[in-house]
């Protein structure tokens, strides 16, 4: 179920294990969550990843919706499973104990809708497929890019990978070449080490802790204020952002899951979070990128200690008790700039998938019911 995102197209990944039973499915089905809170929040699927032949297993949580064969187009069946018209439907066949409800699949493989024919159909899923499209597009970028920004943080920053070459006597254009480095950047990195209580820094670097950049806050709502739609994010503890229309926070900030996965997200403008979401709002904003792929980097380390025998949960203290190395003044004003750099661009994507999302979202109930057609 983790390797579903709310109303993406797209399966997140998978792994490899003896099937020990649960729904099998292949590509070209829809995977469709049936179990609350799931269902709601539009975990849904469509299924492309698999070779051909190929049959997966995952979750007897999923419902399995596979196209009629002259009758249903596949595409147009992930679509229709994500409309307005048959989740609400869906949701209401809901049953049992409040927090383990589940659809009755019997009661919905009996319900009834009007639909337009296979080639409106095709022409449907081709016209709504092109914006899913390049949603994935954008968000493959933006994995390129952090994938980027993390290993240049990690060569920098942890391996010192620039202050050994140096201490080495390398030629100063192989550095500039093999690390990336600007002309200026590469002037502000030191030649030697010098000892510290985390072991060889670079001279005249420092340890810090977390604490010294951001006050450790917690959200002020719980999650019944959210859903998918609103005019602010709201930031709970799972991987989805969800929306509300009232806002506590005005800033840019790192939204760190208090308990769950302990992901981390960084958002700069208005929003909510939920109670046990820790918000970090640094003192100076353009530290906010800096802090963001080291807390990233360190995040198991950060959260090493988490305590719970469920729910795994983290403390205040883990957080802003956390030792890291700090490069000196005014290399440090630099590489935030740097830094900075990646995550405007993945914000501008991230703004151009919010637009088609929205497009898209707009569009397709009035697809689905032939109020336009295509």
């Amino acid at each position: 179920m983790d390797k579903l995102d709310p109303f993406v197209r797209k399966i997140t990944g998978y792994q490899m294990a003896e099937f020990a039973g649960g729904s099998k499915f292949a590509n070209r089905d829809t995977l469709l969550a049936r179990i609350t809170p799931y269902l709601e929040n539009g975990k849904t699927a469509y299924v492309d990843i698999l070779k051909e032949g190929e049959i997966a297993f995952g979750s007897t949580e999923f419902i399995v919706l596979r196209a009629r064969e002259n009758i249903s187009d596949p595409l147009f069946i992930y679509y229709f499973a994500i409309s307005p018209q048959f989740r609400e439907k869906a949701i209401s066949l809901m049953s049992g104990t409040s927090g383990r409800q589940r659809v009755d699949v019997k009661a919905l493989s009996q319900l009834c809708f009007s639909l337009p024919s296979l080639n409106q159909q095709k022409r449907i899923a081709e016209f709504l497929g092109a914006f899913d499209d390049k949603i994935e597009l954008l968000q493959k970028q933006n994995k390129t890019l952090e994938e980027m920004a993390k290993a240049t943080f990690k060569s920098w920053f942890v391996d010192f990978d620039v202050v050994k070459a140096k201490q080495r006597s390398d030629a100063k254009a192989d550095i500039m070449r093999e690390y990336h480095l600007t002309e200026q950047l590469y002037d502000l990195f030191p030649s030697s080490f010098t000892d510290s209580a985390l072991g060889p820094i670079p001279l005249g670097w420092e340890v810090k802790t977390l604490g010294d950049f951001f006050p450790v806050k917690t959200g002020k709502k719980d999650a019944n204020v959210a859903g998918k739609t609103g005019k602010f994010p709201f930031f709970s503890c799972s991987q989805s952002i969800l929306y509300t229309n009232e806002y506590s926070f005005d800033a840019s900030a790192l939204l760190l899951a208090g308990n769950g996965d302990f992901n981390l997200k960084w958002y700069r403008g208005k929003f909510e979070a939920y109670q046990r979401t820790y918000v970090l709002i640094p003192f100076h904003s353009q530290d906010l990128s800096y802090l963001y792929y080291a807390m990233l980097f360190f995040l198991n380390d950060i959260t090493l200690g988490s305590q719970g025998s469920v729910i795994k949960f983290i403390t205040k203290g883990m957080i802003e008790n956390y030792s890291l190395t700090i490069p000196n003044q005014p290399l440090w004003g630099a590489i935030t700039s740097y830094f900075e750099e990646f995550i405007d661009k993945i914000e501008l994507n991230k703004k151009q998938i919010q637009t088609l999302t929205e497009l898209r979202d707009s569009l397709l109930p009035r697809l689905i019911s032939g109020k336009i057609r295509v």
